[in-house]
């Protein structure tokens, strides 16, 4: 654990990717397999199951620290963590406990069938032989709530660097299903578990943001353009029989699209398709609110099946009869994929369409009536390009629609973590409702340090109540929030949700009875 406290205190020091990826080697260089396993597990949200309610955490820490109550929400109010409230309030530990990551992560599993006075009698025990940094893992391990500063793609990269491996393989060698019991560490980097697995996808090839005039691009003919839909981007996978859908959040989503599962299983063929799982309804896709209702289900009625219906916008194959396509072009795959689905006529599962035009100033017209059919906008693939690993600008761009705003006055706010903790950037928004204000987004993002600071002195000669951490505002700040769409919601009070809300801009010039209402806002919903 003491290696591990090491690497996760070194990673939240800095910012520099340089410095995170030293930090990492240096953890490789001297962990175990077992408790590499662990880390890379960690490290791509494999973390176990809670076993261990956060309401008792809190309850035994204010026990050994011996503090009231209200101590300790004020503490947590200042702190703005539960994990690290409880490692600062707990008296030095009195012995040393020098267990591995991979035991302590087997004793947590092993609470599941613990009695509640085993579990408060181990966690006691941790916290005793427990440095600071150890414990404040330790409880976000304990919690389930464990999270670290490192972007997939800083992961990959350094793991590559070290083992002298291609990042593209390294990424596609440890998608998919693979088990810390089941797998070593070193094989499964260097891709020896790979050809094992039906169910492996591969690494999904991603898309820049135009940044140039489409008349730029070249030749029309040389650009394949499609809608570009919001819904969750999947791997179709058949092979041998078997059918796996992943998302592109590296999830198996198989069991929540029952519907294209079985319409797969009926196909010919083994093959790998990617393309757009959405909800599709009397000939119209609808809106991701809807697509929503059915993620993450256990159990999918009948009427849930029949009310929110799935389809499958298929816009590439990556691999045909165990072959892989994607180093050939785009044009070929596209005749590939045609061919594919005209041997399997389906309504679940069509081929995106093909926006056929002559000249590009054809294009902006199509694009800002992309909305009317719930599109963010379009894509625009060169038809003789590969399918890369991640990202590789000017073979792919997504011209999305402008972002929809509106004005909104902040209510709520809590402070951040990390390197961010002094200061509040988390923020909640309010529209207007009749003579009232109602909660419309969060938003975490938009702002500059310096309005950050700014934002967070008014924010502390203005609070109204205190919610553990979370503080009420006198509502008096207005910003602009900009969303890429929004649709109707009874799970939000302000009746709908907004897709991917941030604050584009701090609007000084505006007073809180000039924010918008949400009657207005409805009338975005298409």
């Amino acid at each position: 654990m003491k290696d591990f406290a090491t690497l996760i205190n070194a990673l939240d020091s800095t910012n520099k990717t340089s410095l995170k990826q030293e930090a990492i080697i240096e953890f490789l260089k001297v962990a175990s397999s077992q408790d590499k396993m662990w880390f890379l597990a960690l490290f791509t949200g494999r973390k176990p199951k809670r076993n261990v309610n956060s309401t008792l955490m809190k309850t035994w820490a204010m026990e050994v620290a011996q503090i009231p109550e209200w101590l300790f929400v004020e503490s947590y109010s200042s702190v703005g963590d539960l994990g690290e409230t409880i490692s600062l309030i707990l008296p030095p530990p009195s012995k040393t406990i020098d267990y591995s990551l991979s035991e302590w992560m087997q004793n947590i599993i092993n609470l599941k069938d613990k009695t509640e006075t085993e579990k408060k009698d181990f966690v006691l025990e941790a916290w005793s032989g427990l440095d600071y940094v150890e414990r404040f893992i330790f409880n976000k391990l304990l919690g389930g709530s464990f999270r670290i500063g490192v972007s997939s793609k800083t992961l990959i990269n350094t793991l590559a660097k070290y083992y002298n491996l291609d990042p593209n393989a390294v990424t596609h060698s440890i998608m998919g299903t693979w088990t810390i019991e089941e797998v070593d560490f070193e094989k499964l980097i260097k891709g020896e578990y790979t050809a094992t697995h039906l169910s492996k996808p591969y690494p999904f090839c991603l898309a820049y943001a135009l940044e140039k005039a489409i008349e730029d691009l070249g030749e029309t003919e040389d650009w394949l353009v499609e809608y570009k839909w919001d819904g969750i981007r999947g791997q179709l996978i058949k092979r041998d029989g078997e059918v796996f859908i992943w998302s592109r959040g590296e999830e198996l989503v198989t069991d929540q699209f029952p519907e294209i599962r079985d319409e797969l299983l009926q196909w010919k063929g083994n093959f790998v398709l990617d393309g757009e799982i959405l909800v599709y309804k009397d000939g119209q896709v609808l809106n991701f609110t809807e697509l929503q209702k059915r993620l993450n289900r256990k159990n999918l009625t009948k009427k849930m099946l029949e009310e929110i219906p799935i389809v499958v916008f298929a816009y590439d194959v990556l691999e045909y009869e165990y072959e892989d396509f994607r180093e050939k072009t785009m044009a070929e795959r596209r005749l590939k994929l045609e061919e594919v689905l005209e041997d399997n006529s389906s309504e679940r599962i069509q081929i995106s369409e093909k926006i056929v035009f002559e000249d590009w100033r054809q294009l902006p017209a199509i694009r800002e009536n992309a909305r009317e059919i719930n599109s963010e906008g379009l894509m625009l693939k060169n038809a003789h390009s590969p399918y890369h690993t991640g990202r590789k600008k000017g073979d792919w761009w997504k011209w999305k629609l402008d972002a929809l705003t509106i004005d909104a006055v902040l209510i709520y706010a809590q402070k951040g973590s990390g390197r961010r903790s002094g200061y509040y950037t988390d923020y909640t928004f309010a529209v207007k409702k009749d003579d009232q204000l109602v909660t419309i987004a969060k938003a975490y993002s938009g702002l500059t340090d310096k309005e950050i600071q700014e934002v967070s002195k008014f924010i502390s000669k203005n609070v109204v109540e205190k919610f553990g951490p979370v503080r009420t505002v006198k509502p008096q700040l207005v910003f602009e929030l900009a969303f890429e769409g929004i649709g109707f919601s009874s799970r939000h009070k302000s009746g709908v949700a907004l897709r991917f809300p941030r604050i584009l801009r701090w609007r000084r010039d505006k007073k809180v009875d000039e924010i918008d209402d949400i009657e207005d806002i409805k009338k975005l919903i298409k």
